[in-house]
């Protein structure tokens, strides 16, 4: 009788924090808000839902870090700057209530979609402006703040890896992690979805599709990395085998409809408790 109430008291206390009035308290870590700045509230949507991952594309523009997927000439006033670093330099001084930030921080995952070397070399000057929350590594040290900045596309390697002090990590290939033995440059390892897997979520997932996702996913964490597959279908049965295989990462522009499924999955554990 007591373990069945305890079981139902544990139950409340976990629903409690599920419900959407409290949703800033969500902890999602395996909620990867892909294109977030489609959203009318770039950072503050993907915080507010829980999510631990933003991504954000950026190009550079007349010295500027332009936050745009295509077309950056028409996007000049929604700069890096202003859409995620002020806002999170903002979110980490004040006293804000989400506890997914509070415990966790966040990574931002800066794609860049022009030069490399040209792009990140803008980037460093800006990050120098918010290094007080920046993860960084430096004399062969890591030290993790509240903000980790992840790049990916287009990837600056040599500057990343030559440089003795820095604010960035990358984003490896997932079909070659850990064939780089550097330490300390790639948290995550990452490729498209299709690429990898050809099941598209309807019917069963191939055998051949899951022995494919248990290789890769297993190889990249014995490297420690986190795995993420983007361009998946944005199918609830996908997300499910996704979790299944182990990856770590579900990457979605629908960041109601992902939060709303991983809530799901954490209350349907709590009946089973």
């Amino acid at each position: 009788m007591h373990k069945k109430i305890y079981r139902q008291l544990l139950f409340i206390a976990l629903l409690l924090p599920l419900s959407a009035t409290f949703a800033q308290n969500l902890v999602l870590p395996n909620a990867y808000a892909h294109n977030d700045y489609w959203h009318k509230r770039p950072l503050l949507d993907a915080l507010d839902n829980g999510f631990t991952y933003v991504e954000a594309d950026v190009f550079l523009r007349n010295n500027k870090l332009i936050v745009a997927h295509i077309l950056p000439c028409f996007k000049k006033k929604r700069t890096l700057e202003e859409l995620y670093l002020k806002p999170l330099l903002n979110y980490v001084a004040g006293n804000n209530q989400n506890e997914s930030f509070n415990t966790g921080g966040l990574t931002l995952m800066i794609d860049i979609k022009s030069n490399a070397d040209k792009t990140y070399k803008a980037l460093v000057l800006l990050l120098e402006k918010y290094k007080s929350i920046l993860s960084g590594f430096e004399d062969s040290r890591l030290t993790i703040r509240k903000v980790t900045v992840v790049i990916t596309g287009h990837k600056p390697y040599d500057l990343v890896s030559e440089a003795d002090r820095r604010l960035v990590f990358m984003d490896e290939d997932l079909k070659e992690a850990g064939s780089d033995s550097s330490s300390n440059i790639y948290p995550i390892a990452s490729c498209k979805y299709s690429s990898l897997v050809k099941w598209k979520g309807k019917g069963t997932i191939s055998a051949d599709d899951i022995q494919r996702l248990e290789y890769y996913v297993e190889r990249a964490h014995k490297n420690g990395r986190k795995v993420r597959l983007w361009g998946s279908p944005e199918k609830k049965m996908v997300w499910t085998e996704l979790l299944k295989y182990n990856v770590d990462l579900i990457n979605t522009n629908k960041l109601r409809a992902l939060r709303n499924y991983l809530i799901s999955d954490l209350l349907l554990v709590a009946k089973k408790s």
